[in-house]
């Protein structure tokens, strides 16, 4: 005689994505399943590269004693600070573009861009308070550009830890160190260290990111 019969396990219907889903994960631009690509950084590096090297190298020209060219007294701020915005412009751009498709990383990219408006701002804060403080307006000449350039290279740092780019943190570390291991040097020798340490750092880092990309596509 046979065993008694057994009946066939259910088997289970598995519901197939509806259209909806698919356009609400489109209109939202977000997929869990998909990873953000690599940043591509080259366009934001040569813009701060241009700004450390023309608005420091102008500012290394018109300051100390004796001044090699007699420039306008606005314009090497002014260049920095062109240059500045439109890094933190592309950056910002560039990160955006790479996030796409990939929710897990747009609140990370997006504390990682607020850091840098509210970096700025403690420093701004920071600045004005101690040369109010001390009675020496004049230490912003040195502040900021030391300041500045210590943000931007802690900046990097976390980016580049996030990130793991291991240039993006090598070049966050060299900015971080040249800036504050140039204070003592006051002006024109400080603008002289972030015009070509900082400026030629972001040119290198400009060439090295092409090779970085390449082998990772």
């Amino acid at each position: 005689m046979s065993g008694p019969a057994t009946a066939p396990p259910p088997v289970a219907h598995v519901r197939p994505p509806s259209p909806q889903a698919d356009h609400a994960t489109a209109r939202n631009g977000a997929d869990p399943a998909r990873g953000a690509r690599e940043v591509d950084n080259r366009a934001a590096y040569l813009a701060f590269g241009l700004a450390y090297v023309l608005g420091h190298g102008a500012a290394a020209l018109t300051e100390g004693s004796a001044p090699l060219l007699g420039l306008p007294g606005w314009l090497p701020p002014t260049l920095l600070w062109s240059g500045l915005v439109a890094g933190i412009v592309l950056a910002t751009i560039a990160a955006a573009r790479a996030q796409q498709g990939a929710a897990a990383e747009v609140l990370s990219g997006r504390l990682l861009g607020t850091a840098w408006i509210a970096a700025f701002t403690v420093l701004f804060l920071a600045i004005t308070g101690l040369t109010s403080l001390v009675d020496e307006p004049q230490l912003q000449s040195v502040l900021w550009p030391a300041g500045s350039g210590l943000v931007v290279g802690l900046l990097y740092l976390a980016e580049g830890a996030v990130r793991r780019n291991v240039l993006h943190y090598g070049l966050g570390l060299w900015l971080a160190l040249i800036s504050t291991a140039a204070l003592p040097l006051a002006t024109p020798g400080l603008y002289w260290v972030l015009a070509v340490g900082g400026g030629g750092a972001y040119v290198i880092a400009a060439a090295l990111e092409h090779r970085r990309l390449a082998a990772t596509a």
